[in-house]
């Protein structure tokens, strides 16, 4: 009974999840971190110049927020799936997900940014206790370096549409081998990730390390975000959520049922099971 009550209002269930989520990860966006002491012998390592974010906060929203979306309604307008478009967008869970891990990671390391010494101290000069006189949000904003926000939510999205992309064309099964365009269609995405990763130490934002952890985040939560909901990339049925599987299944015992035990499928019950399969 308490089942099929879950199940009736799976929805909303899996709706208010993603809210508490992105709840949760805007408090913890103004959150103070970690007030790592910095050993002079390391000092080298923060003293990069303050500079503009080749890819700013704003545009990364913009496109990790758009781009599932348009491809989303590209293959809906053609399929006319609507439980696809639906499963595909509760597998954006990843985006929400890895945000959250990213920032209570960023809270707890306080790892500083490579351009921290300037952020710190504006016109260059120390003092010997090292207390900042810089802009406070600015320096608060320059120990949240570990790992990478725009690395983990670039590859958790990004690389989601890589994997469903991959699914829709078959580029894995035998049923899309061979065919590069499948394969070079299905990878732009990532690849997009990868460039605004890197475009990260370019701009003295991050270091290597926190770019290369980012990644490797956002591409693990992304993949089992979407296994969650659509099965292996190598599956012959890669281009179908697992939802879809078990509607097929239970019409297959529906039509099966009908027939009866003693009575053999006639050919409109074999109609149906071609329909379904």
């Amino acid at each position: 009974m308490l089942e099929k009550g879950l199940q009736k209002y799976a929805l909303w269930i899996e709706i208010c999840v993603r809210l508490v989520i992105f709840g949760i990860f805007i408090i913890t966006e103004t959150a103070e971190p970690f007030h790592r002491q910095i050993q002079p012998e390391e000092l080298w390592l923060y003293k990069n110049p303050v500079s503009e974010s080749f890819v700013s906060s704003s545009a990364l929203w913009i496109i990790i927020s758009t781009v599932p979306t348009l491809v989303l309604l590209a293959f809906y307008i053609v399929k006319k799936d609507k439980v696809d478009f639906i499963q595909g967008a509760l597998a954006s869970l990843s985006i929400g997900l890895v945000g959250l891990v990213t920032n209570f990671a960023k809270l707890i390391i306080g790892r500083p940014r490579p351009d921290f010494f300037y952020r710190c101290f504006p016109d260059g000069i120390s003092n010997v206790e090292m207390k900042c006189t810089g802009d406070p949000e600015v320096i608060i904003e320059g120990m949240k370096s570990f790992p990478s926000g725009h690395s983990s939510l670039s590859f958790s999205s990004l690389g989601l549409v890589s994997f469903y992309l991959c699914g829709k064309f078959h580029v894995f099964n035998a049923r899309g081998r061979g065919q590069a365009w499948r394969m070079c269609i299905s990878w732009c995405p990532l690849l997009s990730a990868g460039l605004i990763a890197l475009s990260r130490t370019s701009d003295y934002h991050h270091h290597w390390q926190d770019v290369l952890v980012g990644s490797l985040l956002g591409f693990s939560l992304g993949y089992l975000c979407y296994r969650q909901y659509y099965p292996a990339l190598h599956d012959p049925n890669s281009h179908q959520p697992y939802i879809a599987f078990e509607s097929h299944l239970h019409d297959v015992g529906d039509i099966k049922k009908h027939a009866g035990p003693s009575h053999p499928l006639g050919v409109g019950d074999l109609h149906q099971l071609a329909k379904i399969i």
